[in-house]
């Protein structure tokens, strides 16, 4: 689905970056801003240090001087706005409207979500033109959000909407070592807990079966029973030591 992101008389330059930055993470990439304060926004050197390597976004960009050369293609309008408007389309929260959006049995040929300038938000003639005004549920009493953390709010919400990317696979868990390494393991913390008097071999009470399950329930891997090998060589040579 045609998705875009427009920006209306954006002030600061940083935040252009930011929202393509916020654009590419999320897997979009068309970007227009409406009369943006700085025509050459798109090339200052704030812009490109905030955009953080998606500068193939800013490329993409577009500048125009009106909304409605920003509308293309576009058959459905999504407001941003903090507060509710007593007159113009319904309010409703992103993943609300989203939900509904993608479930229609002819979804919208293509989508634009309008934020406006960071001191005023959008004026009300361009709200009263869409047909939702998305609200980011916020704390209350303080819904400020900065413009490229909101539309980073709402490219998050509307990639779900689309089905979402895959959470890449975290590191490869090694194997648990087998029964005889920890058994070895476990004999060798017992002579260092014997050397330092920790253990008295004649009353060893119940100590080597819980430290036993205590380490069947860490599954520790082979490289970790290596390392609890050293710990307790350590200990050895340190009580041999302190006796001489």
């Amino acid at each position: 689905m045609k998705t875009r992101f427009v920006l209306i008389n954006t002030s600061h330059a940083g935040n252009v970056g930011g929202a393509a930055r916020a654009l590419k993470v999320m897997g979009f990439d068309e970007l227009v801003l409406v009369a943006p304060r700085w025509p050459n926004v798109l090339r200052k050197e704030e812009t490109i240090q905030r955009a953080s390597g998606a500068t193939d976004v800013l490329a993409r960009a577009r500048v125009v001087d009106t909304l409605d050369e920003a509308l293309d293609g576009i058959t459905h309008l999504c407001a941003t706005a903090m507060t509710p408007r007593d007159f113009g389309p319904p309010t409703q929260a992103p993943r609300q409207h989203f939900e509904a959006l993608v479930a229609q049995p002819e979804p919208p040929a293509g989508v634009a979500f309008l934020f406006g300038s960071e001191r005023f938000g959008m004026a009300n003639e361009d709200v009263y033109r869409c047909h939702v005004a998305l609200s980011i549920p916020t704390a209350p009493g303080f819904g400020s959000l900065n413009l490229a953390a909101a539309v980073q709010l709402i490219a998050y919400e509307w990639r779900q909407a689309l089905g979402g990317f895959e959470v890449p696979p975290g590191a490869t868990q090694r194997p648990a070592a087998d029964v005889p390494a920890v058994a070895g393991m476990l004999s060798h913390w017992e002579q260092a807990l014997v050397a330092l008097g920790f253990l008295d071999p004649a009353a060893p009470k119940k100590l080597m079966p819980r430290l036993n399950q205590m380490f069947n329930r860490a599954a520790p891997t082979e490289e970790e029973i290596h390392i609890l090998r050293g710990v307790a060589k350590a200990m050895i040579q340190a009580a041999e030591k302190a006796k001489r």
